[in-house]
C-alpha cells in the first residue's frame, strides 16, 4: 500500500511525527510517499504534489490537526481516496488517531482494518456582473461575513428560487454536517450527525433573535446576497480560508458538490466518541 504524507510544518512536533509515521509503515510493509512541501521539511528533494497523488498513493495521511485536513483538503484536489488526519497533539473531530497512536494506524492500514465515513462537500460559485464565476469546494462551510465595519449586514437568503429570509446580522453561515462542530455550532446551531443528508444555515449574532438556524435537505441551492451599499463590501470566506471580498450585486451560490470527502476512521472510533470527549459530555 501506497501512503501519500501531508505535513503542517508550522505544527510543533510534526517533524519527529512524520519521522515515526515513515519508521512504522515501513514496518508494516507501506510505502511512504511524500508530497513536495513535505519533502522539502524532511530535508529531501523531489516529492509528488499533493494535487497528483490520487495518481500514486491509496490513501492519503495528513499529519496535524482539524485545521490541516481543512487546507489539505484543498491541496488534494479532486482525491477520493480514504483520507487520515493524524492529530499531533489529542484527538480531533476529522483525525483519525493521534501521534502516540503511529504503530496502531500503519497495521490497521496494512491488514485493511478500517472504515471510511463519507463527508458531503459544498460548492459554492462567486457571481460577479461580467466576471466569470469562481467555484470553491468546502468540507466545513462557507460564511459570509461584515468586513471592515463594525456594523450589522443585510443578507438575502434564496433556497431554491424562493426567499428564505432577509438577515440583519453580523453574517451567515452555511455548514454541512461535518462543519455542524464547527464554527456553525459556535455561533449556536445544532449538532449534526455526519451522514445525514441535510446542510444547516446559521446566522451570526442576527439583531432578531427570533431568526434562528434552519436544516434543509442537501440537495437544495442556496443563494447569498445583499443589495445593501451602506453596509460596504463583506468577506466570503470558504473553511476559515480563501477570503474573497464581495460587494453590494454580487450572487454566492451554494449546492451540495459533485465529489465528497473520505475520511478514514479506524475500528472502534466514532464520531459519538468524538463528541464526547471534545465537548466534555459526562453521563450520571
Amino acid at each position: 500500500m501506497n501512503v501519500g504524507i501531508l505535513v503542517n510544518p508550522h505544527k510543533l512536533g510534526s517533524l519527529p511525527t512524520l519521522r515515526g509515521l515513515r519508521a512504522a509503515l515501513s514496518a508494516h510493509g507501506c510505502t511512504a510517499v511524500l508530497d513536495v512541501d513535505t519533502a522539502k521539511l524532511a530535508g529531501e528533494s523531489g516529492g509528488v504534489p499533493a494535487a497528483e497523488f490520487s495518481q500514486h498513493v491509496d490513501i492519503a495521511a495528513v499529519l496535524g490537526g482539524d485545521g490541516t485536513m481543512l487546507h489539505a483538503l484543498s491541496k488534494l484536489g479532486n482525491f477520493e481516496k480514504p483520507v487520515a488526519g493524524i492529530n499531533i497533539g489529542t484527538l480531533g473531530f476529522l483525525t483519525s488517531c493521534t501521534d502516540d497512536e503511529l504503530d496502531i494506524f500503519a497495521a490497521a492500514l496494512a491488514e485493511g482494518r478500517f472504515t471510511t465515513s463519507v463527508r458531503t462537500l459544498l460548492e459554492a460559485a462567486v457571481h460577479r456582473q461580467g466576471i466569470p464565476a469562481e467555484s470553491i469546494i468546502a468540507l466545513n462551510e462557507v460564511t459570509l461575513a461584515r468586513g471592515d465595519t463594525g456594523r450589522l449586514v443585510s443578507l438575502r437568503v434564496q433556497v431554491n428560487g424562493e426567499l428564505l429570509n432577509d438577515y440583519r446580522a453580523d453574517g451567515l453561515i452555511v455548514a454541512t454536517p461535518t462543519g455542524s462542530t464547527a464554527y456553525s455550532l459556535s455561533a449556536g446551531g445544532p449538532l449534526i450527525s455526519p451522514g445525514a443528508a441535510v446542510f444547516v444555515i446559521t446566522p451570526i449574532c442576527p439583531h432578531s433573535l427570533s431568526q434562528r438556524s434552519l436544516v434543509l435537505s442537501d440537495d437544495s441551492v442556496v443563494e447569498l446576497s445583499s443589495e445593501d451599499r451602506e453596509s460596504g463590501p463583506m468577506l466570503f470566506t470558504v473553511d476559515g480560508r480563501d477570503s474573497i471580498r464581495i460587494e453590494p450585486g454580487d450572487r454566492i451560490e451554494v449546492k451540495k458538490a459533485a465529489r465528497s470527502f473520505h475520511l478514514l476512521r479506524l475500528e472502534g472510533s466514532s464520531f459519538y466518541e468524538a463528541l464526547r470527549q471534545k465537548l466534555r459530555w459526562h453521563g450520571m
